[in-house]
């Protein structure tokens, strides 16, 4: 076979080694494998990153409270400042009147809540543990069995809790608990008036660094931020409370008993989406199951999913139209971890700021263009469809 073999001609060897010297040399990391790589790795960075913020946070948290705190509030009032700063109010007397209604506003609403759950508070957990136990009762008759050991355990580690050395203590350092609220909320006035008297000012220097499209993107995320918050601290505060009032109006037709201390907690609980509307139908339902009877409580059941369908159809949309436009499964998430790392601030806090952040990612490459990655494909529409 070597009699009809050719060997390449000089010319075309030299022209394939030039061709060999001139091409980059095979990188580990130019292959699927080695993108992948590379994406794994800055996907761990970005988590170290947010781990680092999330422990910082928590070991200042005495100011970070207080700060996020104050930035809500003053979202939420940013258009009550700005039409008295339109009509010629000068901006400390504005200032003022502002900060003075939030003051009131909020020593108001401790002050319901402590009124109406104060004197009534024992005979709404006994009647909510009573009901609760029926409701084990009535269990144990269904054709299927239910595993009445499990139950018990998990009743007994609840109890064993409670009556522990470790929640002992944590009711000790109650003392430090309260001294802490109280730096917090007064570091929270004097920020919260600051935020009121100079927020423009305060952004505008916070923007000196960017230039051009930097600076623009920059104007985008404040103005966006600012809208979220906004709109969810109103909106949730209004939704809240109708909710409270329609299922105090359905409990008083009802003739249920602590109508009051209910609505409170219906009121509270409104402020964690989803999740709160349902505990707070259970406690009302638990209540009326002991005080009234199974049909009473199946009324009261019917009430509540009456006064969410209106809130999920109705008021929200109009209230909050789609600022807060988040699907249930990214709540349900949010609000998981904000438990796991915040506690009840982290569950309160968690559903605003992945709101922000997403109508961040909305306005990233324009007021109404989003990142690239998160602008909607053709068959997104077919999907929705």
């Amino acid at each position: 076979m070597s009699l009809f073999r050719r060997d390449p001609a000089p010319e075309t060897v030299a022209r394939a080694i030039d061709a060999a010297s001139d091409r980059p040399p095979q990188s580990l990391w130019s292959d699927g494998f080695g993108r992948l790589s590379m994406r794994a790795l800055q996907v761990i960075i970005l988590v170290i990153v947010a781990i680092g913020v999330v422990y910082v946070l928590r070991v200042v948290s005495v100011v970070a409270i207080p700060l996020i705190l104050a930035l809500i509030f003053a979202s939420a009032f940013a258009p009550a400042m700005n039409w008295m700063r339109r009509h010629g109010v000068p901006s400390l007397l504005a200032t003022i009147i502002t900060l003075l209604t939030i003051v009131a506003l909020l020593t108001g609403l401790t002050w319901l809540i402590v009124w109406a759950v104060r004197d009534q508070w024992d005979d709404l957990y006994s009647q909510a543990q009573e009901g609760f136990q029926q409701l084990l009762a009535w269990a144990q008759t269904l054709p299927f069995s239910i595993d009445q050991s499990q139950i018990d355990e998990w009743l007994g580690a609840l109890g064993d809790f409670v009556t522990s050395a470790q929640f002992g203590s944590g009711a000790i350092a109650g003392v430090s608990a309260v001294a802490s609220f109280l730096t917090g909320a007064v570091l929270l006035v004097v920020i919260l008036f600051f935020f009121l008297k100079d927020g423009p000012r305060l952004w505008a220097f916070l923007l000196r660094p960017f230039r051009g499209s930097d600076e623009d993107r920059a104007r985008r995320i404040g103005d966006k931020t600012v809208v979220v918050l906004g709109s969810y601290i109103r909106g949730t505060a209004a939704v809240a409370a109708v909710d409270a009032i329609g299922i105090y109006i359905a409990l008083l037709i009802l003739q249920v008993p602590l109508a009051i201390p209910l609505a409170v907690l219906v009121f509270l609980l409104a402020f964690i989406p989803i999740v709160g509307a349902t505990l707070a139908g259970i406690l009302a339902a638990l209540v009326a199951l002991v005080a009234n009877g199974p049909v009473n409580a199946l009324f009261v059941v019917g009430a509540v999913i009456l006064v969410n369908q209106l809130e999920g159809n109705f008021l929200q949309p109009v209230l909050m139209g789609r600022t807060m436009k988040l699907h249930a499964f990214v709540v349900l998430i949010a609000l998981t971890a904000g438990t796991a790392i915040g506690g009840i601030l982290g569950t309160l806090l968690a559903v605003p700021i992945t709101a922000v952040v997403w109508g961040i990612v909305q306005v990233w490459d324009g007021p109404n263009l989003p990142a690239r990655w998160a602008r909607p494909k053709a068959r997104d529409a077919e999907l929705r469809s």
